[in-house]
């Protein structure tokens, strides 16, 4: 019963009420990019920029952690040494930042992980973590605006920044062009929103690497309008399927478009979602079930990019990590302070809405409603586990997508999300 969408959105007051249209989320996202350091607005991005400031941007995502790190897949699993930190700085090249450094413009064209270091090495904290790498760092889609600042020594790896992170991707998943060109792409409309949790381009037995390509939730393709359509694209005619400019390398490794199809029977459609709290249950709820993987890893989300994929389908850009989101000024935040108790905490959720932003120390969670006298979210979970009613623990971790009851589910063995929750965003 609670783990089904219309179930919330029956016990939701008003919930397909338009929160804010097409001009207030507009509005909304200006202030946001304005307000907080951790947006980037890529469109208004400079040309070039510092060398100084792009080395500390570097080292502020790749440099060693505070506590050790151990190598997964190896079977002595053997910690990270000094050296190894050595040979990874190695592939920095900050030796060949200059002092004024041109940026280059791309976009994305697989999906691909963000990594702190140019490596895949797959590093954890302990056995009992050994799904989260500590190197992951978040996630990029098809068709996503980066800037390119600086390539590894190798050559294999590009460092960029995305409207809200900056890390390490491999090379070959996105291709640079001209500015405007680049620009032109992001920026194109009509678009194509990918509002399942997946999608794929159709199966074309011409072109396989437009083939059966995935598309995440939240992911924008421009539209070709009616009088640009082909008869036929690669021998299947478009009219049951969206036809969408697709970025591609052409036969000069440059910047180039194909014409891809998506079938209009998946879970995709032309613009973003109307914003209503209906609409916000809806989307978290589709990813019910998906296993947890830290930083976008694993072909998913953690508790962040859950709410960063649901919310881009309703076009409204979001920090990346929880606590900058928790302590953004973005929107419009109750704080419940450490020394609040039960009836102080219960106060302040009974003022949220379906919709609404629940943050504990390293979480973040989708607050649903009260259900029989208790304050229920959906969020994606790596080691929480469950308490029954009597407060006995349940045996296991959730490690997925579900939702539950907060007083009862453990974020640490001995404390719930209840009793650490210290931020409620309201984003109005």
């Amino acid at each position: 019963m609670q783990q089904s969408p219309e179930y919330w959105v029956g016990k939701t007051e008003n919930p397909d009420q338009v929160i804010g249209d097409a001009g207030w989320i507009a509005d909304f996202n200006r202030r946001s990019f304005a307000c907080d350091p951790h947006l980037v607005d890529l469109m208004n991005y400079p040309d070039t920029v510092p060398g100084p400031d792009l080395a500390r941007l570097v080292d502020s995502v790749s440099r060693p952690g505070d506590a050790p790190l151990y190598y997964r897949d190896d079977p002595a699993r053997r910690a990270l040494e000094p050296a190894d930190y050595e040979r990874y700085a190695g592939q920095l090249a900050l030796d060949r930042i200059a002092d004024v450094v041109p940026v280059r413009f791309g976009l994305i064209i697989h999906r691909t992980n963000m990594r702190s270091w140019p490596t895949r090495d797959f590093v954890i904290r302990s056995e009992e973590t050994r799904d989260l790498d500590r190197f992951q760092e978040n996630a990029l889609f098809p068709g996503e605006l980066v800037a390119v600042l600086h390539e590894s020594t190798d050559g294999e790896w590009v460092f960029v920044r995305s409207y809200n992170y900056h890390a390490w991707i491999r090379k070959i998943r996105l291709v640079t062009g001209p500015r405007q060109a680049v620009m032109d792409y992001a920026s194109a409309r009509p678009f194509l929103v990918v509002t399942g949790a997946r999608a794929a381009t159709n199966y074309n037995p011409v072109d396989e690497n437009s083939s059966e390509l995935q598309l995440d939730m939240g992911v924008r393709l421009p539209v070709l309008p009616p009088e640009e359509l082909p008869a036929h694209v690669d021998g299947q005619n478009p009219v049951a399927s969206f036809a969408v400019r697709f970025p591609v390398r052409d036969e000069k490794n440059g910047l180039g478009f194909r014409t891809v199809l998506i079938g209009r029977g998946q879970d995709v459609r032309e613009g973003y979602l109307d914003y209503t709290r209906g609409n916000v249950i809806r989307q978290a709820f589709k990813f019910l079930g998906e296993r947890y993987g830290w930083g976008h890893s694993y072909n998913a989300r953690d508790c962040t990019g859950l709410v960063l994929d649901v919310y881009r389908t309703m076009g409204i850009p979001l920090p990346r990590n929880s606590g900058q989101q928790g302590a953004s000024p973005i929107g419009k935040t109750i704080r419940i302070p450490d020394s609040d108790g039960i009836n102080e905490r219960m106060a302040a959720l009974r003022q949220a809405r379906a919709g609404d932003l629940v943050y504990a120390p390293g979480h973040v969670m989708i607050f649903l409603g009260f259900d029989e006298g208790e304050p229920w979210v959906i969020h994606h979970m790596s080691g929480s586990g469950w308490v029954d009613e009597r407060g006995k623990p349940i045996e296991g971790i959730m490690n997925g997508v579900a939702a539950t009851a907060i007083n009862r589910t453990e974020m640490v063995p001995g404390k719930t999300f209840f009793e650490t929750m210290y931020a409620i965003k309201k984003l109005e």
